[in-house]
Parts: structure tokens; C-alpha cells; sequence
């Protein structure tokens, strides 16, 4: 079975990933593109390593332009996609790489977003761990994972790119248990096609090239409540996190380095079988042998994460790394891998395990 697609915001990075792993997929058929201030222009003119595209014309993002088809992916600006999906009717499933739907909570929507709120869409990072008690509240009763919720969707919220790297990270240690939930640390080095495709003095070459930049310093980044609202779906309780992201000088990917104090009496052994029961049946989700890191260049060009954990005994600490392509696993890859579940289709269809080298 054929599911015919449209692209919102293809223009953008996010938009032409999607668009790059799509035209692999052997059940999706990309019929429509969508952009504003590129409505008009051919699709390659924007994007032109997308050659399969052909001739494809970028049309205005409209409701009427998104309808009549099986699948919307929406790789809109934050704020822009709930007044798209307000009009989109019942018919398609319609999954949303921007923030508009990601956060349960309104006073956090109001918090760090600002605006309208929307309401929470079904989650879709399929390995997020859920406590029973969070199972039971989606309504898919004692269900282990995200996964489970994700089978039948009809709306979908990508989680964001930092997120993902962070949540992979801890997940597995605060659902099992082994770290204080208060006093979480991440810094995260990341590259600044994750800031999206504008033109902005801080995302010039001229500044980025040579020079690591802090940004969204002191809890102020907006992805900050969406990793707290996913590790309290893993573990049950109440978490504080100090995270603070970093430009550097790649084009694209994320390596989080994630922190929490270790428990009485765990031991480096209990936090591998943790990490190895939350993810060695995970086809994206590589646990590297111990002593082994992550690195960016690995994952680039995946839908792969990878994680390395170990204790820092001296700091009475689990340190957790993990690299990710935040336009690929954070962004396209999750969207394709919860299209894929929702639709009862192979989760992994279409989806690259193997990397890009050098």
C-alpha cells in the first residue's frame, strides 16, 4: 500500500531531511511541498541535493494545499503549526516536528513558549520508558515504552532535537531507579542547523567557525520542560535539571553529556544491565561497549543514537553521552520511525542505520 505525503515547510532544514529520507521510503509518496517565502521556486532551488525531486514546485502553506492526503508532516516555526492542524480535519495523520504539541502542561507552554496553547499530541519518541502509572494515564494500560502509544495515532509531536539526546541519555537510569531525579546536569554540543535555516549574526560562519558559544544559559532553553516531562514519565517523580547547549562548528549533530547522582550502592555493573535491558533490543539505539564514547561523525546521516554510560565514582555520579544527528534521530528520523508505528507499518522502513563517512 501507497500513502501519499505532504511536506509543510520544506524549505527549511528539517523539512528538506524529511524530504531526504522520504524519497527512500517505499510506501510514502511525497505528492505535495509547502513553504512561505519560497512558494513558487522548485523544490532543488532551495534544496539542491534533493534531485529525485525533479521539478517539484514549492506551494504556499495553506490547509486546502495540505488536504486530500494520507500523511502531513509539518516542519513549520514553533507557533505556526497549531493554526495549521486547527483546519486540517480528522482524515490524515499529521505528525509535527515543531514544539506546539510536545508539552502536556500549559503553565510551561506559557512558561517558555508564550502564545496560544494547543494541547499534547501522542508523544513520539518510541523508546521513552513509562512507569506503569504513566502507561495507565495515555490509556494504553501496562504498556513499557512509547512505542505502544504510538500504534493507531492520529497526531503525532516530534520531540525536540536536545531532548532526545538528553532523554536517551538518563531515561534508562531514572526509570530503573539508580539516580536521583533532582540535581540532573547536561551540556550539550551542538551544531547550528538545529537553530533552523535563518539568517542570524550568531549563526554566520564568521562567528561559528573556531568558537564554541553557550547559549540559552540558566534554564531558560525551551526544551528544558519537554526532558523533565519525559523523565518524569520514566520515573515517576519530580526532576530538576540544569542544561545548558553549546554552538559549535558542525553543520548538524548533538553530543550531550548528561549527569545524576548515583544511588547507595550501585555499581557500574547495575548501570549497563539497566542500559542493556532499556535498549539492546533497540534497532536505533546503540549502547557502546564500556570505554567506548560516542562521537557525532558516527551517527550523522542515521536515524542512530548512540550511548555510552559509566560512574564517576570520585563525583558519586552516573555520566551518560550521547551522540545523535538532531536532523535525522531528532528531528526526520523520529518522525518517519512514529509515521511508520502509527500506520502498523515496519518501524524501521525507510529509516538508515548506517552513518555517513568521513
Amino acid at each position: 500500500m501507497t500513502f501519499t505525503v505532504a511536506v509543510a515547510g520544506a524549505s527549511g532544514y528539517a523539512g528538506g531531511e524529511l524530504l531526504r529520507l522520504l524519497a527512500a521510503h517505499p510506501q510514502f509518496e511525497v505528492r505535495t511541498v509547502t513553504a512561505h517565502s519560497n512558494a513558487g521556486e522548485r523544490l532543488r532551488s532551495v534544496h539542491p541535493h534533493l534531485a529525485s525531486y525533479g521539478d517539484l514546485e514549492l506551494t504556499p502553506t495553506t490547509p486546502e494545499q495540505l488536504a486530500g492526503h494520507d500523511v502531513v508532516f509539518l516542519a513549520l516555526p514553533h507557533g505556526a503549526s497549531g493554526v495549521v492542524t486547527a483546519e486540517l480535519g480528522d482524515s490524515a495523520l499529521v505528525v509535527d516536528c515543531g514544539a506546539d504539541h510536545r508539552l502536556e502542561s500549559e503553565a510551561d507552554w506559557a512558561d517558555y513558549y508564550g502564545g496560544d496553547f494547543y494541547g499534547a499530541w501522542t508523544y513520539g519518541m518510541p523508546e521513552l520508558p513509562l512507569t506503569a502509572q504513566a502507561a495507565e494515564a495515555a490509556g494504553a494500560g501496562g504498556a513499557a515504552k512509547q512505542r505502544e502509544l504510538l500504534r493507531g495515532a492520529t497526531r503525532i509531536a516530534v520531540p525536540g532535537c536536545n531532548v532526545t539526546a538528553v532523554t536517551l541519555g538518563l531515561a534508562p537510569a531514572i526509570a530503573a531507579g539508580l539516580v536521583e531525579p533532582v540535581d540532573l546536569n547536561a551540556v550539550l554540543a551542538v551544531g547550528p542547523s538545529g537553530a533552523g535555516k535563518k539568517a542570524a549574526v550568531n549563526l554566520l560562519g564568521a562567528e561559528l567557525m573556531g568558537s564554541a558559544n553557550p547559549y540559552a544559559v540558566g534554564g531558560s532553553h525551551r526544551h528544558n520542560p519537554e526532558i523533565r516531562q519525559n523523565l518524569r514519565r520514566a520515573g515517576g517523580a519530580e526532576v530538576t535539571l540544569s542544561f545548558t547547549p553549546v554552538l559549535v562548528p558542525m553543520a548538524r549533530g548533538i553530543l550531550a553529556t548528561s549527569t545524576a547522582r548515583i544511588r547507595d550502592g550501585v555499581s557500574e555493573a547495575d548501570v549497563r544491565a539497566a542500559y542493556e535491558a532499556a535498549y539492546g533490543d533497540e534497532r536505533f539505539i546503540e549502547l557502546t561497549d564500556a570505554g567506548v564514547w560516542p562521537r557525532t561523525a558516527d551517527v550523522i546521516g542515521s536515524n542512530r543514537a548512540a550511548v555510552g554510560v559509566t560512574i564517576d565514582a570520585r563525583a558519586g555520579r552516573l555520566v551518560a553521552v550521547s551522540a545523535i544527528d538532531n536532523l535525522g534521530k531528532g528531528t526526520a528520523g523520529a518522525a518517519i520511525q512514529s509515521a511508520n508505528l502509527a500506520l502498523g507499518l515496519d518501524e524501521s522502513l525507510g529509516l538508515p542505520l548506517d552513518g555517513v563517512a568521513p
